[in-house]
């Protein structure tokens, strides 16, 4: 059973969580110093790091199949479920990864939802700022040569029509 591979695993997901935890909060200062620039960069770096995640999870997922068949803990167990079945030392290192990628994954949602809030209240706010423009009247002149506010607005007759 190869308990170091799967470990070796549990290490580099928590090393991309990391760095997408750190790429995160990249685009939460970005998103507060209004830097809007760096955006589109920020989130295809994201998406190169859930890449990375993605295909992690699927070697992942069959070394802990291999490491659960021959424990007989059943199909897709979850890595605490591992631990408990694991022979010493893998039990307490593998509860240990658990821990680790619960905080990582507990603070990776909090700061999603935090980001996804400044951006939905920026565009609130935008939005609210492009309904209080009001629109520029091209204004006519009235008899004395100056724009008058209260008439109507000027119209431009095709002579074609």
């Amino acid at each position: 059973m190869d308990y170091q591979h799967l470990s070796t695993l549990l290490w580099r997901e928590q090393e991309l969580l990391d760095l997408l935890l750190f790429k995160a909060e990249e685009k939460q200062y970005l998103i507060v110093t209004g830097k809007t620039r760096w955006l589109a960069r920020i989130a295809h770096e994201i998406e190169v790091v859930l890449d990375q995640l993605r295909m992690l999870e699927v070697e992942r997922a069959a070394a802990t199949e291999a490491i659960a068949e021959r424990l007989g803990v059943g199909a897709n167990p979850s890595l605490r479920k591992l631990a408990e079945a694991a022979p010493a030392p893998w039990n307490d290192l593998y509860a240990k990864h658990h821990e680790a990628l619960l905080v990582l994954v507990t603070d990776l949602r909090s700061l999603s939802d935090t980001n996804r809030e400044l951006i939905e209240g920026g565009l609130a706010a935008l939005g609210d700022a492009l309904l209080s423009v009001k629109a520029p009247s091209a204004g006519t002149y009235g008899a004395t040569g100056r724009t008058d506010e209260r008439a109507n607005r000027a119209v431009t007759l095709d002579g074609a029509l």
